[in-house]
């Protein structure tokens, strides 16, 4: 799921918020209550890919070195 940034025009407010690309945009502000939140632009990288090798290697220890049993895979 992406991370939307929010900002409140009323109060100026920002916030994260982990939703769907289905559901509907927060409109209502949790610091001023105002219906002023609008959905800011900012960069991609709201998701992260992990293949089924990283972070699971079983000789960590060999993998800098160019060696890596699991590339071979």
């Amino acid at each position: 799921m992406p991370i939307y940034e929010y900002e409140c025009k009323a109060c100026g407010h920002r916030l994260e918020a982990l939703q769907k690309m289905s559901d509907e945009p927060l409109r209502e502000c949790p610091a001023c209550h105002e219906q002023q939140l609008h959905k800011l632009m900012s960069a991609t990288g709201g998701f992260q890919f992990k293949s089924k090798t990283q972070n699971s290697c079983p000789a960590a220890s060999s993998c800098g070195s160019g060696s890596c049993p699991a590339a071979s895979r």
